[in-house]
């Protein structure tokens, strides 16, 4: 049985149907993790209707370029609501699911390989990665002795849509709108795949090991 969860329904419930294409129950639900009531919603949700979850991947994120002292504090807070509160929230809510259910099961969060790479280019980005890795890694420590695994996934350069997502600080919408394009092709040329990724994380989450690293290599 699988929940996508996702700002854009649309996409949840497209990822709804190929689950059900391999003959998996799924269900499909609209949520902005970014906002803590919405995501203790959707958690009470997801008890109430199908009880404690086995596996949960925390995946939502969005990017951002800007200098420090470029991008405004309300930038900052935004990106670090969505790339580590959401993770955070997510994990309290569910790990404390499982932990009263008395199941084991596994924590998936999304870091990055910018979480091991300093850069004046997106610092808040790199920052926000980082701090999701770190968690990861003191969450499997107090979830260990509950059965429950957590792993970090740190994927490189991925061929998705993140890039038009993306906040590129300071820039024009016509700026923008050019480096975004040109990020893009960065992007395909790098040519790392969802599935490629997904593959590795499947590994990862058998395996329960602490961090995987994929795609991590120069562009």
């Amino acid at each position: 049985c699988v929940v996508a969860a996702d700002l854009n329904l649309q996409a949840a419930e497209r990822s709804t149907e190929l689950a059900r294409a391999l003959g998996a129950e799924a269900h499909a639900y609209q949520v902005n993790v970014g906002n803590r009531e919405e995501l203790e919603r959707f958690a009470t949700w997801v008890e109430d209707t199908l009880g404690a979850p086995d596996v949960v991947v925390n995946n939502a994120g969005i990017g951002m370029t800007g200098t420090v002292l470029e991008t405004p504090a309300a930038d900052w807070e935004h990106l670090l609501r969505v790339n580590l509160w959401s993770v955070i929230d997510g994990s309290r809510l569910f790990a404390r699911q499982m932990v009263d259910a008395g199941k084991a099961g596994h924590f998936v969060n999304t870091a990055s390989a910018a979480a091991f790479v300093p850069s004046k280019a997106y610092p808040a980005y790199a920052t926000s990665k980082a701090a999701v890795l770190m968690f990861s890694e003191c969450l499997r420590a107090e979830l260990a002795d509950h059965g429950i695994g957590v792993t970090a996934v740190c994927p490189g350069l991925v061929n998705t849509p993140i890039i038009q997502a993306t906040r590129f600080v300071g820039l024009s919408p016509e700026a923008e709108a050019r480096q975004k394009a040109k990020t893009q092709k960065v992007y395909a040329r790098r040519n790392l795949s969802a599935e490629t990724v997904a593959k590795a994380l499947v590994r990862g989450v058998q395996r329960n090991r602490a961090v995987v690293a994929v795609g991590a290599g120069p562009v």
